[in-house]
């Protein structure tokens, strides 16, 4: 169990937790704040402790001058960024007591982040559903579209996180992209491997092919034209960005891409260009019931062949 917080969720978004040094160079907890967050104004930050809106773990507030090392750890409530509206709708496909599982666009990402934090998946549907403990059960990039899992009660989102975990979710996504020159088909289905590893403050992962593999993909054509070609993907690992960068090490990098093959300067998104990956199927044994469960996207990528 994490530790819970002891604000409420508002507005569909949950406080965050800070935590704080019991011991350092700063005399009090909002002068270490000030340090950490040093691209906030830093009267703006004191006021809101003046405010009463940093919290300690019973809920009491903090002060000006609550000093170092009498708290562990803080909780408060990010102030909303200004954020460009994401103008698609999340779909909800099933909801049950303990699973909701619905239809994610393209540019929405899965939780809160960044720039995002209404215009993210988990603040849409608590919002729309009333269900405050809503999480996540696995996540989805915020560029690709299609099926996401979401738990209701914290008594029963462990069996369904273990699910994943324990890699028991076959899990099938479809990708498009442009055709390369002299494409061969002939070579496909295959499986693909490598050794993925994400360095921490790199928005890209890298590839090490000196080390046993650790990702896996079975890659299979759906259809291809004079344009571009349609490929299936089963993953049988889940590392951040895999199909992605499976596909670009195949010559097929996924048409919209700005990550791979090549990382291309940040650009604003161009809603008419989504990212051509879409998670197709979700199928599995509830752990719950034991019931063969399936579920499959009502969405589809816009460059398919038709």
């Amino acid at each position: 169990m994490g530790m819970p917080s002891p604000l409420p969720v508002r507005d569909g978004v949950g406080a965050t937790r800070l935590h704080v040094p019991l011991h350092g160079e700063w005399p009090t907890v909002a002068a270490y704040m000030v340090e950490r967050f040093f691209h906030l104004e830093p009267e703006r930050l004191l006021v809101r402790f003046d405010r009463g809106e940093i919290v300690a773990r019973d809920g009491s507030a903090l002060t000006r001058d609550t000093p170092l090392g009498a708290e562990e750890f803080v909780w408060y409530y990010r102030e909303p960024p200004i954020e460009r509206e994401i103008p698609f709708d999340v779909e909800l496909l099933h909801q049950d007591d303990d699973l909701v599982v619905v239809d994610k666009p393209h540019f929405l990402p899965t939780t809160p982040g960044g720039k995002f934090l209404q215009n993210s998946a988990l603040v849409r549907l608590r919002n729309l559903l009333g269900i405050p403990e809503l999480t996540p059960i696995h996540r989805l990039d915020r560029a690709t579209a299609g099926l996401l899992m979401f738990s209701t009660r914290p008594e029963t989102r462990g069996a369904y996180q273990l699910l994943f975990e324990n890699r028991e979710v076959q899990k099938v996504y479809e990708a498009v992209s442009p055709r390369p020159a002299g494409w061969d088909p002939s070579r496909f289905p295959l499986v693909y491997r490598n050794h993925i590893v994400k360095n921490r403050g790199e928005v890209c992962v890298r590839v090490d092919d000196e080390r046993e593999p650790n990702s896996e993909t079975l890659i299979e054509i759906l259809d291809a034209d004079h344009r571009v070609v349609h490929t299936l993907l089963r993953p049988h690992s889940g590392k951040m960005h895999q199909l992605r960068v499976h596909l670009a090490a195949l010559g097929l990098g996924i048409l919209n891409d700005g990550f791979y093959p090549v990382l291309l300067p940040e650009t604003p998104d161009d809603f008419a260009k989504p990212l051509q990956l879409l998670a197709r199927e979700l199928r599995f044994a509830d752990p719950l019931s034991g019931e063969a469960r399936a579920f499959t996207t009502r969405r589809r990528l816009q460059e398919a062949p038709a």
